[in-house]
């Protein structure tokens, strides 16, 4: 009997097994290589097409450029793609069971450019529904410069002299690297990007409609810098050597050794260079109103407030500046391969920095066009910066098709201590030495960082995420005052002003988002929840009164952040997107600290407790256009954000020892800021030996607001545009120029002029094309200078800042077991990274 039901079941599995041919699935294995090379196409693409023509099924190499992939059983044509490559196909290929195909290779196709990303010899742009990612190629203007020259020549990004970063003109933007908050980047301050060698970036990506898997932090936008990690097998890198005028000298080394169990990874390099700068100050001064100890005018008998006329009416200040800094980076970490699916990644960062600054300030002091005195302030700040990052990151790729789980941890220790000594010396009408201060100012950070990521693809389209981060920080500021009693050589603490603030911040972020592909339309939805804890503790003396001083404050709040980005395919080459966000910016410690700190004895800046977040909204319709050598991108975008952050300068009131008015810069909420703005880029290519980039940013920015009943609005309409050339020349030289030009803008209180900056490089391969020398001029015409005019009811301040004069550099770079090559493109079939690719 039991013989009877096998047979009958056996032949009922037949059956329907002929009937339903379509359900027996087989396995597909592969592997395709660069013809010439071997090298592994990581990310190319196979797809099974039959005899309809229509595609049944498909898949991706992995970093190995091996696939396996699977498939109903049937007769199928093979096609094997990777952009800028000519794709093979194979047909007639009788897919009965499992099988495993001969490995394939792909060659170079030169001549197109009708592909998903947007090729220049110095630059790839990848077009994502949320980003934009530009791999940083061959830059000779990025020889011997640092991350944040770099990202000046990123289209979107501007870097003012002082280095303020600022995507599409709002300096608003969320830094990261690696996609997670860092010390690398610094903690929100800019500054620990000079320190880091260009060498050291594999990509750029520009967020400017992040999804909600990014943080909400940044209402203009984020920058997620990636740092390299070469994936080629065996022992390979590069090391770099460059030396400057002014002095500017470092050495870099990228060193990474893979086998089929682990990959070693380290970049290393150190520094030591000057930065000659300058700035000029022409303050004038007006009568102005007494004001009592509650910043209110003094009125007289009449009604009237009363004024008083500054001692000096006009005040003039030629600072110059004599930097010399010196320091030392590593990065290193392990990936161990637990299975082919899985691994863990252990990395380490650390950073050593020493700086030592010299600022001489000649200052004239007038009276109705007459000089009355004459003095010179000198201030010498040394600056030690310590900073360390341990990293582990575990992820599972649980198949070929995208389903991962990733689990990040991070700890961050950042030491910094700032110690100045400002000396001063009346040399008109007559010579004599007056008080000199001693300011100490020590800042200790440390950050915690916990995330959790999962990626489900659901059918060939569709893809599910969902996450949760976790952000503890805490930053103890120790600032301390010391004041010379006469010229004494005896100092003595000042009390008012020195204190210790300890400032909390604790985020906590669950977000998910779904994205799916109809046709020539995709999407990706997400929602993205983040609770917000922020506490600030001041120790300080309380000297007015006998009471204890309390400026403790503690704020809690949770805000929703949903996000939208569709794209819809117009042709194979041409589409539009549009995305929608809501973001939220946060104030920074320093912006919260209610005690002053000053950079002069007549300028101070001093936080605001009552600071509240911004939040912004955010809409921005795209649209790019292929052509056989020109590529056209384009967006329109509007952002609209309440409770925004402006600084404002006012009298105090006060007087410092020489009689000069004290001005005090403060941040405050106004009540709207909105913007509007266009962006157009454009690469060209007319022929194999010249590359033309060139992008263009207009945008309108309108404030309203009061404050202590005074109207801070404005209207401000800039613009900013790069462009970059280079030509290939006989000899395997090549030769690149660089220009940016950012329009006149203005604020409330204070009008900037236009900048224009020129870079110009040329480079010759030698040494079998192992070796690169390259001579780079970094603003050729030494025109990088902020002038500005400042104007309030009681003075005005025309100014004129050169953070580093012109600067030329000679770089040797020497690649060994490493080509000179294009970089890879990381893309997948149709998700990367947790990113929706239409």
């Amino acid at each position: 009997m039991k013989i009877i039901l096998a047979i009958l079941s056996l032949f009922a599995t037949t059956l329907t097994l002929a009937q339903n041919p379509e359900k027996k699935q087989i396995t597909v294995k592969g592997t395709i290589l660069e013809e010439g090379t071997n090298y592994p196409l990581e990310y190319s693409t196979v797809s099974f097409i039959n005899k309809q023509g229509k595609i049944v099924t498909g898949g991706i190499t992995d970093t190995e450029g091996n696939f396996s992939i699977e498939v109903p059983a049937g007769v199928y044509t093979v096609k094997y793609e990777f952009i800028s490559y000519k794709a093979k196909e194979v047909p007639n290929q009788n897919l009965t069971k499992n099988t495993t195909l001969p490995t394939v290779k792909l060659a170079w196709d030169a001549a197109s450019l009708d592909e998903v990303v947007v090729r220049a010899e110095t630059t790839e742009v990848h077009v994502r529904l949320d980003k934009k990612i530009y791999n940083i190629g061959k830059d000779l203007t990025a020889g011997g410069a640092t991350v944040s020259d770099a990202l000046n020549n990123v289209p979107s990004v501007t870097v003012d002299v002082d280095g303020t970063i600022a995507l599409r003109g709002n300096d608003n933007v969320k830094i990261l690297i690696n996609g997670k908050p860092s010390a690398i980047a610094g903690f929100g301050s800019t500054d620990a990007l000079r320190q880091l060698p260009a060498e050291a970036i594999e990509r750029v990506e520009v967020i400017t409609s992040p999804s909600a898997r990014y943080d909400a932090e940044g209402t203009a936008g984020i920058l997620n810098i990636i740092l390299k990690k070469e994936k080629t097998l065996g022992l390979n890198g590069s090391l770099s050597t460059s030396i400057g005028v002014p002095l500017n000298s470092n050495a870099t080394a990228n060193i990474n050794l893979r086998t089929d169990k682990f990959n070693i990874f380290n970049t290393t390099g150190v520094y030591y260079r000057s930065g000659p700068g300058k700035a000029f100050f022409n303050n004038n001064y007006f009568s102005r109103p007494l004001l009592d100890e509650n910043g209110a005018p003094i009125l007289d008998d009449e009604g009237e407030p009363i004024t008083i006329d500054p001692k000096f009416d006009q005040v003039i200040e030629d600072r110059k500046y004599d930097r010399m800094g010196k320091g030392f980076n590593t990065n290193l970490g392990i990936e161990y391969f637990l299975t082919d699916k899985s691994s863990i990644t252990a990395s380490a960062f650390y950073r050593k920095g020493d700086g030592n600054d010299e600022t001489t300030n000649n200052t004239s002091n007038y009276n109705f066009g007459e000089v009355k005195e004459r003095i010179t302030r000198i201030e010498n700040e040394a600056e030690d910066d310590e900073t360390y990052q341990l990293a582990l990151n575990y992820a599972n790729n649980f198949n070929d098709h995208g389903h991962k789980l990733t689990a990040d941890f991070q700890y961050e220790k950042d030491k910094e201590t700032e110690s100045s000594t400002i000396t001063e010396r009346r040399i008109f009408p007559n010579i004599a030495v007056l008080p000199s201060e001693d300011i100490i100012q020590k800042q200790n950070q440390t950050e915690y960082l916990a995330q959790a990521d999962y990626v489900l693809p659901i059918g060939e389209n569709a893809q599910f995420e969902a996450g949760y981060r976790g952000n503890f920080e805490e930053n103890i500021t120790d600032y301390t005052l010391l004041e010379e009693i006469g010229t004494t050589g005896v100092f003595v603490r000042n009390d008012s002003i020195s204190n210790i603030f300890t400032y909390n911040e604790n985020v906590h972020a669950f977000y998910s988002q779904y994205g799916n592909k109809f046709g020539k339309f995709s999407f990706l939805l997400g929602l993205r929840v983040e609770n917000t804890q922020l506490k600030g503790k001041v120790d300080a003396e309380n000297v007015v009164g006998e009471t204890p001083i309390n400026l403790n404050f503690h704020k809690n709040y949770t805000g929703l952040f949903p996000t939208v980005n569709l794209t819809y395919e117009l042709k194979e080459n041409e589409n539009i997107t549009l995305g929608y966000n809501r973001r939220i910016n946060r104030p920074r410690h320093w912006f919260i600290n209610p005690f002053p700190s000053r950079s002069s004895e007549a300028n101070i800046f001093q936080g605001n407790p009552d600071l509240d977040p911004a939040y912004a909204s955010a809409f921005d319709l795209g649209y790019l256009k292929r052509w056989k050598k020109l590529t056209l991108t384009s967006s329109l975008y509007y952002q609209y954000e309440t409770d925004a952050f402006e600084r404002v300068q006012q009298e105090t009131g006060e007087l410092t020892s020489n009689d000069i008015p004290v001005i005090r810069t403060l941040p405050i909420n106004l009540s709207t800021n909105e913007r509007y703005g266009f962006e157009l880029g454009l690469l060209y290519n007319p022929t194999k030996w010249l590359n033309l980039n060139g992008s263009f940013n207009y945008f309108l920015f309108k404030t309203e607001g009061f404050y202590n009943d005074v109207d801070y609005g404005a209207k401000n309409t800039s613009y900013f545009g790069r462009f970059s050339s280079k030509v290939k020349l006989p000899a395997k030289i090549e030769w690149q120029t660089n220009a940016f030009y950012r329009g006149p803008s203005n604020n409330s209180q204070t009008e900037t002029d236009g900048i224009l900056s020129v870079d110009m490089a040329m480079s010759k391969d030698i040494m079998d094309d192992n070796g690169t020398l390259a001579l780079n001029v970094s603003d050729l015409f030494n025109t990088r200078k902020r002038n500005s005019l400042t104007t309030t009811d009681y003075f005005t301040s025309e100014s004129e800042f050169q953070w580093r004069q012109r600067q030329v550099t000679l770089t040797f770079t020497y690649r060994f077991n490493q080509k000179k090559q294009r970089q890879r493109p990381e893309r997948g079939g149709g998700f990367d990274d947790g990113g929706f690719e239409g």
